[in-house]
């Protein structure tokens, strides 16, 4: 048998060829590192009689996006509303367990509970745009810190509105309201003045469900590139949405969480039985 240059060439392809096939999986297949932006230890949250969560144990990793996927009513606006005490708000919700933001204990610090929400944008399933103008809505945040300085002002509402792509579409209208834009840049006018406060983490509940399919792969698209400054934790039911957008996976049913982990490695190897049944349905 004679062995030439082309068939060792040939052999020494394929021998790459399949370690950089092997080395594409396990990438996309591996665990999310420990550098956890957010822990949430023993979280329990009750309704009266009705346990919403139950001993939820999770750690959100910093700069990725995350996506809490389940059935509705599975508890995963509750969770996102723990996150910047939110729940505060409701008297009728009992909440125990510790949730740290890098290291920090939020959900029983008695001090400056504003400050702990202006580290988390929100942005909710529906645009809110507040009745003034639509520049009046970007120094929305500035007025809340105290800050005066026009010039300094002016430069951030230019720069956040860039970041979310709607500079070039209000610019020359920045003091007509808000109400005459279409409900998609609404949803990015929302986003750019919560901006403005600089948060470390953003937090998304459903927010494309009330979209058109163009406008929310805007948002999607702005996650994406916004995902290396900020931690993004985004709310849907959405399977196909969580495909494309979530770097870690977060699978609630009932008020607990069943399952975590790279997209590929739930979708494609689910472990429980809840998982398999919502995969099923979704599908």
């Amino acid at each position: 048998m004679i062995i030439t240059l082309n068939d060792t060439i040939m052999k020494e392809e394929k021998i790459q060829l399949d370690f950089a096939e092997k080395l594409d999986f396990e990438t996309k297949n591996k665990q999310i590192p420990e550098n956890p932006a957010v822990t949430i230890s023993n979280l329990n949250v009750w309704a009266s009689k009705h346990h919403i969560l139950k001993n939820v144990e999770l750690k959100i990793p910093k700069n990725k996006i995350t996506v809490l996927l389940g059935p509705s009513g599975c508890g995963k606006t509750t969770l996102l509303k723990s996150l910047n005490r939110l729940t505060d708000l409701d008297k009728e919700l009992y909440v125990s367990g510790n949730i740290f933001i890098n290291d920090e204990e939020i959900l029983h610090a008695k001090k400056d509970i504003p400050e702990i929400r202006r580290k988390m944008g929100l942005l909710s399933q529906k645009p809110y745009p507040l009745p003034v103008s639509i520049y009046k809505n970007m120094t929305y945040g500035f007025k809340l810190k105290g800050i005066r300085d026009k010039k300094l002002i002016n430069y951030n509402v230019e720069l956040r509105l860039k970041e979310v792509g709607l500079w070039e579409e209000v610019k020359d209208r920045l003091h007509s309201s808000p109400d005459k834009l279409s409900i998609g840049q609404q949803q990015r006018l929302c986003l750019a003045r919560g901006l403005t406060v600089k948060p470390h983490i953003i937090l998304a509940d459903e927010p494309t469900s009330a979209l058109d399919p163009t406008s929310s792969k805007i948002i999607e698209d702005l996650f994406k590139k916004m995902k290396n400054q900020y931690t993004i934790i985004v709310v849907t039911h959405v399977l196909r949405q969580a495909h494309r957008l979530a770097d870690n996976v977060v699978f609630m049913s009932d008020g607990e969480i069943f399952e975590q982990g790279s997209p590929n490695k739930l979708f494609k190897n689910p472990e429980t039985q809840e998982l398999k049944k919502y995969l099923v349905d979704g599908n």
